[in-house]
């Protein structure tokens, strides 16, 4: 058994400032290891200069400052690096929290993926290209508890009754991928057929000769 006081007893003392350790290439900073983004100001007028001058020259660098910094009662590290007129400060999961990919992917068998196929999923992506837009998210589920609170405010009767599931839709994507091929040969093996049917002319007709009158 472990008391509340042996547990309070290690604590880590919060001192509430950012103890930086280095300076590292922000590119070598796996993305498995960032957790929860924060934006980071100056405390006070004085420490404004020293903030700016820190921040641009991590920008010229391309670095990103590594801390330590307490917070819920637990020290977490942390990375700091430039943000418009700021800094943005992200988290960082200790090694013991990031999982293994090859315990995943081992198992996923080395392929030759033939030249065809790889042109039409590059097809397929130029097709639903877009920029990075999060004002198109949207929470289903926030959606939903709000439309349910608004009925029951309203005194409208509210569906209690989890919906159905759907049947899992398995899309072999290889064989969406031939059929996809075999859809654009067979357009190709008909549109010169069709190309030489729209541009002949239809045959125009000729005028009638004059009738000669005898004698």
């Amino acid at each position: 058994m472990v008391e509340d006081e042996e547990l309070e007893a290690i604590e880590v003392e919060s001192t509430r400032t950012i103890e930086i350790d280095k300076f590292v290439p922000r590119d070598q900073i796996d993305d498995r290891y960032l957790e929860t983004p924060y934006y980071i100001t100056p405390t006070d007028n004085v420490g404004q200069e020293a903030f700016a001058v820190i921040r641009e020259a991590m920008r010229g660098k391309g670095m990103v400052a590594l801390g330590r910094v307490v917070m819920s009662k637990r020290e977490h590290v942390i990375a700091l690096e430039p943000f418009g007129k700021g800094l943005k400060g992200t988290t960082l999961r200790y090694p013991y929290e990031v999982r293994d990919e090859a315990a995943y992917f081992d198992e996923i068998p080395d392929m030759k993926i033939p030249g065809e196929m790889l042109k039409l999923a590059e097809h397929i992506l130029e097709g639903k290209a877009a920029d990075f837009d999060p004002g198109t998210f949207e929470d289903h589920y926030e959606t939903a508890l709000v439309e349910m609170l608004r009925k029951k405010q309203a005194g409208l009767p509210v569906a209690t009754d989890a919906p159905a599931h759907r049947p899992a839709n398995v899309v072999n994507l290889m064989d969406a991928l031939r059929r996809s091929i075999a859809a654009e040969d067979g357009k190709r093996a008909t549109a010169p057929r069709a190309r030489a049917a729209a541009t002949d002319k239809p045959p125009q007709p000729k005028p009638a000769k004059k009738a000669r009158r005898a004698g």
